[in-house]
């Protein structure tokens, strides 16, 4: 899945979560999707660098800087300082990467 295509999914989101996500990647849907709770439950159950990565971001949203900082270096990431939307996008491209 490309991320226009991923973008194209979030336009009417009662249409669905597309299916076989990866949870970090349906983390981000979610989290787009105006469910930060729903997010925050799907990567707080898992262990992987991914979900911590996102699991940073989900908290620097939140204004929780100092848990997103726990997050980013549990991810073994660089604290964010770039705008949301330009980390959820960079996040986004890089987990649909990686499933290329």
């Amino acid at each position: 899945m490309s991320y226009e295509e991923f973008l194209k999914t979030l336009v009417d989101p009662t249409g669905g979560i597309p299916s076989g996500l990866r949870p970090p990647l349906e983390a981000l849907w979610h989290d787009r999707a105006g469910e930060w709770d729903r997010a925050h439950r799907i990567v707080q159950a898992q262990s992987d660098a991914a979900s911590a990565w996102v699991h940073a971001y989900l908290h620097r949203r939140e204004g929780d800087l100092g848990n997103a900082r726990y997050w980013y270096a549990r991810a073994g990431k660089p604290e964010a300082t770039s705008p949301l939307d330009q980390e959820w996008e960079r996040l986004v491209r890089t987990l649909l990467e990686d499933l290329g």
